[in-house]
């Protein structure tokens, strides 16, 4: 059996251009200029309160990142009801998970900077709730690279982090699959470069959804 843990925002969907412009919207409100996309995007995968931190130059949490955290978390859901701010899955995801779904020595789950409402509605909007039965998120563990979501997804379905394997886009989810003893494998399609993924300890990158299946060993 093999425990397939994904990411969420830049390994399934395409998020960046919602998750940017409530950044955007949040920091304006609080009196900062518009944060660039590239700053954006080097901070996805991170737990919201400590991404806007450091954004901010902030080695810590403040008043201020608190409060811009709700701030955002308050306008997320109006902003992405906007046409143009929708959260498509990439090319090729939805077959993959669905091929996977067919073997029976897999087991799927998520593991997000996402919060529990926003796993949910990606969850609930593409039809993936029934295939993944465990997920970690934002609520529920420390963020990325802490190794707790990963860990605590193979207590839940009793497997080792051995049999264990994180795909993801970031540099953090490479990092939490290394310090939780799991397999590490990154996508070239999310917001990471291929060249970051590597350093950060990927164990294989694969450059399309289809390649994914085969790598995990049955």
């Amino acid at each position: 059996m093999k425990l397939v843990l994904f990411d969420c925002d830049g390994t399934l969907v395409d998020s960046v251009g919602l998750i940017h412009e409530v950044m955007a919207r949040t920091f304006v409100h609080f009196g900062f200029d518009r944060p660039d996309v590239a700053l954006t995007k080097s901070i996805i995968g991170l737990t919201l309160d400590i991404a806007i931190a450091r954004m901010q130059g902030k080695p810590h949490v403040d008043d201020q990142a608190t409060a811009m955290t709700a701030h955002y978390k308050a306008i997320f859901a109006e902003t992405r009801a906007e046409p143009g701010f929708e959260e498509p899955l990439f090319d090729g995801i939805s077959a993959m998970i669905l091929k996977l779904a067919e073997r029976q020595e897999i087991l799927m789950g998520a593991v997000t900077g996402k919060s529990r409402r926003g796993l949910n509605l990606i969850m609930d909007t593409h039809g993936f709730r029934k295939h993944f039965i465990v997920s970690r998120t934002a609520d529920d563990c420390p963020s990325k690279p802490h190794p707790g979501m990963v860990t605590e997804c193979c207590d839940e379905t009793g497997m080792l982090p051995a049999d264990t394997i994180v795909i993801g886009d970031a540099i953090y989810d490479m990092q939490m699959a290394k310090a939780a003893g799991a397999t590490a494998i990154g996508v070239a399609w999310g917001y990471a470069s291929v060249d970051d993924l590597w350093k950060a300890g990927a164990d294989a990158i694969v450059h399309h959804p289809s390649e994914i299946p085969g790598h995990i060993p049955g």
